[in-house]
């Protein structure tokens, strides 16, 4: 079995509605991408969680990852002190606010992560809540470690607040970060925080300088790559969504995307015809609330949003 290394964070949603409903908590974060790569996943790999959690939610995590099928045997999320990040999300007119952050676990140290990333075949690194780990840390990682590695900018484009309130902020040193990655993941809303006016031209250094693809997620437009084939001729497109638009729920929906291309690449699949898979299950998550039991759903086995 070929063991795939999973960095980021678990979150503690509460939804709140505007249709009168009463508030519901769940899972989300790095959950979404694990529901999504446990869809995804060939069965000849195996998830292992590098997620560290408050101890205060620890049981509802373990509880989590026990539902995760493609988890190798024996994982676990590592439990620390401190509380367990949490975010409030308010719905009106199925429009998503996110309220803000709350809590916030330790980030990895080199001295940490490094170790548990020997024996893995491949990393999916996600970060969630921008703090997971410092560039430095990547650097090394990218430097030791010889497997292929996914990453997600998500929100490192984002600052935090005092009261928690997140907000969008250039990333420091983003050629370094893209660079860090094999595949390299970003919206359009983080692009625009790369320090180039231009994406075309960021995405550009980035493949000269060794990352094999940048990804754009468009939202229901889709999403555009840009890969380099051979030299320096640099290959984007456009790969639009199947399909009308989906009423629904779209949080989580840029980590499935993102976990089930990984898993796709993962499977030898070319990379636009990935970026369709990552695009239907996208699609499919809006008709669902959280990451509990995703997995499922993704595989098409439940069809409802859950309220």
């Amino acid at each position: 079995m070929k063991k795939l290394g999973v960095v980021g964070t678990m979150i503690w949603d509460t939804f709140i509605t505007g249709r009168g409903g009463l508030p519901r908590e769940e899972w989300g974060g790095i959950g979404y991408a694990l529901a999504a790569l446990d869809a995804a996943l060939p069965d000849d790999w195996k998830i292992v969680p590098l997620v560290k959690v408050g101890a205060d939610l620890a049981p509802k995590a373990a509880e989590f990852l026990r539902g995760i099928s493609a988890a190798a045997p024996g994982s676990r999320f590592v439990e620390v002190t401190e509380p367990n990040p949490r975010v409030t999300l308010a719905y009106i007119d199925n429009e998503r606010r996110c309220e803000g952050l709350k809590g916030g676990v330790p980030p990895w140290t080199w001295e940490e992560l490094g170790p548990l990333t020997l024996g893995l075949d491949a990393l999916y690194c996600n970060f969630i809540t921008g703090f997971e780990t410092n560039l430095e840390t990547m650097r090394a990682l990218r430097h030791a470690f010889k497997g292929p590695i996914y990453g997600d900018i998500h929100s490192l484009a984002l600052g935090r607040a005092p009261d928690g309130t997140r907000y969008y902020r250039p990333v420091d040193e983003a050629l370094h970060w893209l660079t860090a990655f094999d595949v390299a993941q970003v919206n359009e809303d983080e692009m625009a925080q790369l320090g180039a006016g231009d994406p075309f031209e960021i995405a550009g250094k980035a493949l000269l300088h060794g990352t094999k693809s940048v990804v754009v997620t468009l939202g229901p437009r889709g999403a555009v790559y840009f890969t380099k084939e051979g030299g320096s001729l640099v290959k984007t497109s456009l790969v639009a969504v199947e399909g009308g638009p989906v009423d629904g729920d779209p949080t989580g929906c840029g980590d499935v995307f993102g976990g089930t291309l990984a898993a796709r690449l993962l499977a030898g699949a070319e990379i636009e015809t990935a970026i369709r898979d990552a695009n239907r299950a996208a699609r499919r998550n809006v008709s669902y609330r959280g990451a509990s039991g995703l997995q499922h759903h993704l595989r098409g086995a439940l069809q409802e949003l859950r309220a």
